[in-house]
């Protein structure tokens, strides 16, 4: 992820629960695209994926929102 300025955050999300659908990944790269946020799958796997994140505190809270809601 590239560098970020000073009111920018840097998170590890783990994500657990029923992900295992195909479009679970593909989705989370979307909604991050759309919240203007870096992000970067580091492991996916059977009812787990974990990815860092950056960008503005809320919007990234915003991220953890959706993904909880899926």
């Amino acid at each position: 992820m590239g560098e970020q300025n000073p009111r920018s955050s840097r998170e590890r999300m783990t994500i657990l629960g029923d992900v295992e659908a195909a479009s679970f990944v593909p989705w989370i790269e979307r909604h991050a695209a759309k919240l203007g946020l870096a992000q970067a799958i580091c492991a996916a796997g059977p009812g787990r994926i974990e990815l860092d994140i950056a960008g503005p505190a809320e919007l990234i809270d915003m991220m953890e929102m959706g993904c909880s809601l899926g």
